[in-house]
């Protein structure tokens, strides 16, 4: 469930993770990986950003969106996605099984519940989310910038792992010192057909919360020709921690009055 834009034709290197089965299970507890199975240059980016090893640690994230109506807190559960959005007019929720929604007042809930869930977390817990099975990695050519030369790493996925398969992502790197510095993806849920226009977030704003490099701010820009152009909007997260202590199972569950999403 993950939104997306992009970029640019492939290469031939091409490296993928070898998987027994083709889906990943996140309703289990325990997702194991190791970074010997990574292609280099994305074992790089993870370490520029403090380590996979140090993010498998963690069990919880949790961080707060400003929104225009109110606050917006998501608590999520790192290892099986397990999800918490607590807004002034809705509670959305994820228990592995069932998304639910429970409104506290008439107001509409604008998102499409299905789609938004994890929506936000995947993008805060870039570039470790990257690191998911059932992953497919792939050099591209770099994207061009405002003068800069940010090297490409294509994300694609095996069939049936989450809610789009078809998404496609492009990392974009630093060069130099191997931090992500754009994301270019792909959004089919709606579709449910492979896109060929990718967005743009630029991350340049991180902080240092617990060993590991995080998103502060994300910046969307408005692209043509699958290329970005100019600044269109920043998000920030606020209030952000992780925890290596597993959060409590029953805040993810259908509370009484909350309507199942199909």
């Amino acid at each position: 469930m993950k939104k997306t834009l992009f970029l640019i034709s492939v290469i031939s290197i091409f490296c993928c993770k070898n998987k027994t089965t083709p889906t990943v299970d996140y309703s289990e507890e325990n997702l194991d990986v190791t970074t010997s199975i990574y292609p280099e240059n994305i074992t790089k980016i993870f370490d520029a950003h403090g380590g996979l090893d140090v993010w498998n640690t963690m069990k919880l994230t949790e961080f707060t969106i400003e929104r225009a109506n109110g606050n917006e807190v998501t608590t999520t559960n790192i290892k099986n996605r397990k999800s918490l959005i607590e807004m002034p007019k809705h509670t959305l929720g994820f228990n592995g099984k069932d998304v639910w929604l429970q409104s506290k007042d008439s107001t509409a809930f604008k998102e499409n519940p299905r789609f938004y869930y994890n929506l936000m977390f995947y993008f805060y817990a870039m570039p470790f989310v990257l690191a998911d099975d059932g992953i497919i990695y792939k050099d591209t050519n770099p994207l061009v910038f405002e003068g800069k030369t940010y090297p490409g790493i294509k994300i694609s996925y095996d069939a049936g792992v989450g809610e789009s398969p078809d998404d496609e992502y492009v990392l974009y790197y630093d060069a130099e010192t191997y931090k992500m510095v754009w994301l270019s993806y792909t959004v089919t849920y709606f579709s449910k057909e492979k896109s060929k226009t990718f967005k743009f977030i630029k991350y340049s704003n991180w902080e240092t919360i617990d060993g590991l490099l995080l998103p502060e701010t994300l910046t969307w820009y408005k692209y043509e020709n699958n290329m970005p152009t100019v600044k269109a909007s920043d998000l920030k997260f606020i209030d952000a921690k992780l925890s290596k202590e597993k959060p409590d199972s029953e805040i993810f569950e259908v509370p009484e009055g909350a309507t199942l999403v199909e």
